[in-house]
Order: C-alpha cells, then structure tokens, then sequence
C-alpha cells in the first residue's frame, strides 16, 4: 500500500499545494538571504517612498516589488511578514486541534455529566460569532502576536471538537473497543489506544484547511489594527497600509494580498488531497477485509 505522502504526492491537488507551501516556508526561513534591506528600516523617506516594482532608488539598490510610503522594501517586508502569518496560522490550529481533540474524545469516551456539559459548552461556543468574538477578546488585551495566537487557537476548537465527538461515537459502536472494554481495559485506555489513533484522518484534514483560515484571520485582525503592530511586518498590516495607495501604489497592498491567497488555496488543496486520500485509503482497507470475509465464507462452505 502506498505511503501517505506518496498518496498526497500523486494527487495533482496535493503536488501543487505542497510546492506552494514548499516555497513560501523556504523565502519565510530564508528571508535574510533572500532580502537584503532590514523589513523596518527607514532611510531618506522622500527618495525611497513609492518606488515601483524592479525600479531602484538613489543609492542604485533594486527594490523587486518596489517601497512603500516610508521607503521599506515591500519583498522584505513580505518575506519576513510570511514567518508570522506561517507561525500564526500553525501555532493557532495546534491549539484548536489539541483542545478539540480532548473535548470531543472526552465527550464521546465519558458519557453521562460529563459529555453534556462539554457538548452544551462546545455549542454554547458555537453559537457564540467567531468575528465578533475575536474583536472582543482582542480589544480587552494589548494587541501582539502571542494574544492573536491564543485567541485564534481558543476560539477554533469547537468545529473540531464536534468532528472528533462524532467519529468517537461511531468508533465506540465498533467491536474492537468493546472486546477491549470486555478485556478490562479503562476508558483512557480506550481513549488513548484506540479512539484518538483512529480519529487523526478526519483531524488532520480539519488542521490542513484550518491554518489557512487562521491565516486569513490573523491578517484581518492585523488589517484592523488588532494583531501584530506595526512596525513589525505583517501581511494584513501590509494591506492595510497600501489601501489608500491604491491607485498610485497598488503593490504595497496586491503583493501580501497575492500571497495570503496563495497560501490559502495551497493549505485548501492540500487538504482536499489529504482527505481524498485517506478516504480512498478507507475504502481500499474495508474492501481487503470484505475480501477476507467472503474467502473465509467460501471456505466454510
């Protein structure tokens, strides 16, 4: 059987996600050597601000995507802000997906008290507006990156946490889990041992698609001033500084704009590939074991 990430490779979906993803993560952890401006660097503003795309300033440097209103080199901005929106986005879905995770498996393992209070906790967040939420929390704390992340990480678990309750249930209505119950194992027993490994396809198909999503919403919290701060080079603090500039300027705004959109359909396509595999390799295992049973019957007979 093919590995998983020869499955993802064969997908044409997957390919081009994953080289997507591929170069992006390469310019983040390369930005130093692939700019060589400082992303937060002010020199002569008024010869340095503006200048277009492949276009050089009075000290003869090329500036590949051009500077914005104070003269920064828009490529270094963008290559250092893609560690953030990366880092962001990464960080903020391993959160969701860890409390999701322990919410739904505890919630389907332990039933009684327990799984309702959780469940009515889970959709009591559910219902709760996520935009909304996220502006409130933002707004009570000063913004930076480490309260993006936690913010986005806390009120991204709910969607996975029901995904995970639903897949536990099914999986405690099979009969590994009750010949282990049978066998004497505990409930974190079954939990652990069986339950969480058996969850991770629909899992991770939910993480692919939801760092793109924190990506995207980190990039509007930081267009509304909620995020990172400026100076520090952020894709939706980028976009909202070239928003006014649209017309004399559009680069300072389309070229973070341009790249929060590639990173978001290769974290989409990455995902469809991840899930259209891992289906496929579902069906292929029940067809080896209706092939094993069907042997077996005509063996029997």
């Amino acid at each position: 059987m093919p590995s998983r990430a020869a499955s993802l490779w064969a997908d044409s979906r997957g390919r081009v996600g994953l080289v997507l993803l591929g170069v992006i993560v390469l310019l983040a952890v390369g930005a130093p050597w692939v700019s060589h401006f400082d992303p937060n660097a002010q020199a002569d503003v008024v010869a340095t601000r503006f200048k277009a795309p492949f276009s050089a300033d009075g000290t003869g440097a090329l500036h590949l995507l051009g500077t914005d209103r104070f003269g920064r080199d828009v490529w270094t901005r963008l290559v250092y802000g893609a560690r953030i929106s990366l880092a962001t986005g990464v960080a903020a879905t391993a959160i969701a997906v860890l409390l999701g995770l322990l919410v739904g498996a505890v919630a389907g393992v332990w039933r009684g008290p327990l799984g309702v209070t959780l469940l009515a906790v889970t959709d009591f967040a559910l219902a709760l507006p996520r935009v909304v939420l996220l502006l409130i929390l933002a707004a009570l704390w000063p913004p930076s990156g480490a309260l993006v992340i936690v913010v986005l990480g806390l009120t991204g678990w709910m969607g996975i946490a029901r995904l995970v309750y639903g897949e536990t249930q099914a999986l405690m209505a099979r009969p590994f889990t009750g010949a282990a119950a049978a066998l004497g194992a505990s409930r974190r027993r079954v939990a652990i041992r069986h339950v969480v490994p058996n969850v991770w396809t629909p899992v991770t198909v939910a993480a692919a698609l939801g760092v793109g999503n924190a990506i995207t919403l980190e990039a509007g919290l930081s267009f509304l001033g909620l995020g990172v701060q400026p100076p520090a080079p952020s894709w939706g603090g980028m976009i909202a500084s070239g928003r006014d500039t649209l017309i004399n300027a559009p680069w300072v705004a389309l070229a973070p704009g341009v790249a929060l959109v590639l990173v978001v359909v290769a974290c989409t396509l990455v995902g469809d590939a991840v899930r259209d595999g891992l289906s496929g390799q579902a069906v292929r295992v029940a067809n080896q074991g209706s092939g094993v049973r069907d042997q077996g019957s005509v063996a029997r007979g």
